[in-house]
């Protein structure tokens, strides 16, 4: 199968790339230059999107969450495109449910990221193309050690200065979900998917508490907790769509916090 990858030098495009590549697919994985002047573009991946550092970003992000998917969608020939969004977009709701009604608030920076991929996503879903759809990617995890992200953050943390600062309580929790799981989940949805949105997620969420505990294990680090510091609770996300119609069992952080860590340590993260 032909496929177009775009955003494949970042985190999960990469990783996808090396996937479909091994699993026999033809993949093109073109600049922004090489992208409009490429026809036809056969089954989009399209992966561009920022991250941990949008706050500091916010004219980058809405460029790459709308402008190049607008672009893509009115211009290009293509005969699927799936287009990766976020779980964040459940954050002030109850349930994680890909028919949820969602709520975002333009007056909180955090609510950028939101708001720019729900109007990629309205932009998918009222473009007029058809095989179009959406993935909601949770806080994907693996070998991204140089990551800004929570995860990563406080591994570094706990291997330059031994102890962890949290910012936010120790019941905080949110959805992980590894790197491993989610490529072969967005090859199955590009290609086989018979919805408009997928939750790619784990389905369950861990607390601050489990993941420091598990490093103070391996490395004998501290932590503390900000005075004050405010509890922030994801809803859990729903993974029934792709339990059933992929046969999902997904990998745990737990499980895998472990080798994880070691090899952060190994490595002289």
């Amino acid at each position: 199968m032909k496929i177009t990858i775009l955003g494949a030098r970042g985190f999960v495009g990469s990783h996808l790339l090396r996937h479909l590549e091994n699993q026999g697919h033809e993949v093109f994985a073109p600049t922004r230059e090489e992208l409009y002047s490429k026809s036809p573009l056969h089954h989009v991946i399209y992966c561009i999107g920022t991250t941990s550092d949008f706050r500091k970003r916010p004219f980058d992000t809405v460029e790459a969450h709308v402008c190049v998917l607008k672009n893509i969608l009115q211009h290009s020939d293509f005969d699927s495109l799936l287009y990766l969004s976020s779980t964040r977009v459940y954050e002030d709701n109850q349930l994680g449910q890909e028919h949820s009604n969602l709520t975002c608030n333009p007056h909180d920076v955090t609510h950028l990221f939101n708001l720019s991929k729900l109007m990629g996503e309205s932009l998918c879903l009222n473009s007029g193309r058809a095989n179009v759809k959406i993935a909601r990617l949770s806080n994907v995890y693996g070998n991204d050690f140089n990551s800004g992200n929570f995860l990563f953050a406080i591994i570094r943390e706990a291997l330059s200065s031994n102890h962890i600062k949290l910012q936010t309580a120790l019941d905080s929790a949110k959805d992980y979900v590894s790197i491993s799981d989610v490529v072969k989940l967005l090859e199955k949805i590009s290609l086989e998917g018979q919805k408009n949105i997928y939750n790619v997620a784990s389905g369950y969420n861990v607390s601050h508490k489990e993941i420091v505990e598990q490093i103070s294990q391996v490395t004998s680090c501290t932590y503390d907790v900000l005075k004050a510091a405010p509890s922030v609770v994801f809803p859990p996300i729903d993974v029934s769509r792709i339990k059933s119609e992929f046969n999902f069992d997904a990998e745990k952080l737990t499980d895998n916090l472990f080798n994880i860590i070691n090899l952060c340590q190994n490595l002289g993260v």
